[in-house]
């Protein structure tokens, strides 16, 4: 019986050479037969998409791989598009989980855990423009800021290195660039983004007298008299311009002055009220991003900044209740001219006079532009 199931062995030989035939026509006939794209196959969007992930993370995964391929180069087609209005310009593509449109100026080192950089993070930026020659006035002005400031100084002379006399100095940010002033550097330097960390931006000239001034108690006197943007008050002397950035010995804080007659139509407006000079102006987080885009730079730059001082009205809103000058933490206007001897000699005329032709040209644009853009802007809006 057992004989019956026995195959023979002709017919096994026979399925084996049936095997091959079929395999060899199979293989003519696919080299044959042009490729045929996916593309021109009705297959679903959403397979198609599957088997490009898929691909991606089989060539991802595979060490051995002498070329991987990204989601793009392997279907650049169904990638999806992202553009999310709301991200800051020129970022609209990115998704919004990865944008960071803000910066800070901490020192951060090469080494160690990121998250212990900072055992301190200063809450005020104090900036000064300087020249060598007055490092020792401002080493005096710098030991009036406690930790909690962050020093910057803007070499109009090159300088640098020679301030690592000062131990402070070895903390502070540095930047160089030769005979400029502090609102070039503002402009470029102080984007509001990059000091938004701060709550207080000074931007201070290098002549001045800080005897009885403490950086920690004029905060405080800000804070508690709600100044967007301030001064400390000047003691009168041969550098006092205005009467509004006069100190006053019976209070703290005053907002607004009594000027020669005929100078303020509105005791409101400026240089009565809503006005500090440009030597020492202090801004808040806020008003100073305001006040950036307000400062000129571009074709005839306002690098000299005459004229500001009457425009940061427009930053704060009421400005005669939001701009003042702190008369219990003051300081002396030296009155050294150094930026006119980075001036040059025309015509035979003293690099100063050059210099200050240039501020009161730069004063009349200034004032210019400022009225034109009030006109185009009251024109728009049917107000005049």
């Amino acid at each position: 019986m057992g004989n019956l199931h026995r195959r023979k062995p002709n017919d096994r030989a026979r399925q084996i050479v049936t095997t091959i035939i079929g395999i060899v026509i199979g293989f003519f006939i696919g080299i044959s037969i042009p490729s045929a794209s996916l593309n021109k196959i009705n297959i679903p969007s959403n397979i198609i998409t599957s088997l490009d992930v898929a691909i991606t993370d089989i060539h991802g995964s595979t060490s051995t791989s002498p070329k991987t391929e990204s989601l793009e180069n392997v279907g650049s087609t169904t990638v999806p598009k992202i553009h999310v209005p709301t991200n800051p310009r020129g970022a609209e593509s990115l998704p919004p989980g990865i944008v960071v449109p803000e910066s800070d100026l901490y020192l951060r080192r090469l080494w160690g855990d990121p998250n212990e950089d900072l055992q301190k993070k200063p809450k005020y930026l104090v900036t000064f423009t300087v020249g060598i020659d007055q490092r020792n006035n401002i080493n005096a002005a710098i030991k009036k800021f406690s930790e909690d400031f962050m020093i910057m100084l803007f070499h109009y002379d090159g300088h640098t290195s020679e301030w690592d006399q000062f131990e402070w100095s070895k903390r502070a940010i540095h930047i160089s660039v030769r005979k400029q002033t502090k609102w070039w550097y503002a402009k470029r330097f102080l984007h509001p983004n990059v000091v938004s960390a701060f709550e207080y931006i000074f931007i201070w000239d290098e002549d001045l007298g800080v005897e009885h001034f403490n950086g920690d108690k004029y905060i405080e006197l800000v804070k508690k008299h709600g100044l967007e943007i301030s001064q400390p008050g000047l003691e009168p002397n041969n550098g006092l311009t205005w009467e509004m950035t006069k100190r006053r010995g019976d209070r703290e804080v005053h907002m607004d002055t009594e000027e020669k007659p005929g100078w303020c139509n509105d005791p409101h407006l400026p240089p009565c009220a809503a006005f500090v000079e440009i030597m020492a102006p202090v801004f808040s987080r806020e008003a100073w991003r305001c006040v950036w885009h307000l400062i000129q730079a571009c074709c005839n730059d306002l690098v000299h900044g005459w004229g500001l001082d009457f425009a940061l009205r427009r930053c704060v809103e009421p400005a005669h209740e939001k701009i003042g000058v702190v008369d219990s933490q003051w300081i002396v206007h030296q009155v050294i001219p150094s930026l006119g001897s980075q001036g040059q000699s025309e015509d035979g005329k003293a690099p100063w006079e050059g210099v200050r032709a240039r501020c009161k040209n730069e004063w009349a644009q200034f004032q210019s532009r400022l009225t034109n853009a009030d006109k185009a802007y009251l024109a728009q809006y049917g107000k005049e």
